[in-house]
């Protein structure tokens, strides 16, 4: 198995344990190869919840710019709502179950087909 197919059964149970989510796997394939080498690197491979420079991170680069979706209010309670479902609490928010979840959350699944 190589290093991203254990990364992606890792993401695969965060969704199911933390989150309560049955992943679609060929989506969070799909998500976890469109997060390119982040994955890898133990700081970009998560997202600082709390951080509001990391959360414009994932609004600009991700919703806007990958999912093509406007800038607006929506947005920060998209994220909102994704961090609220992953835990608040949990110190290893993984990027790539973050933007799983934000995909499935704006039903932008398609922009990975």
């Amino acid at each position: 198995m190589s290093a991203r197919d254990e990364l992606i059964v890792k993401y695969a149970a965060d969704l199911k344990e933390k989150c309560g989510v049955s992943p679609n796997m060929d989506l969070l394939t799909k998500v976890t190869i469109g997060c390119g080498p982040s994955i890898y690197n133990k700081d970009s491979s998560t997202v600082a919840g709390s951080q509001q420079s990391e959360l414009d991170t994932v609004k600009n680069n991700f919703l806007i710019k990958k999912l093509g979706l406007k800038d607006g209010p929506e947005l920060d309670a998209g994220i909102d709502a994704v961090i609220e479902k992953y835990g608040r609490s949990n110190a290893n928010k993984y990027r790539a179950v973050v933007y799983y979840l934000l995909a499935v959350h704006f039903k932008k699944e398609s922009v990975y087909n």
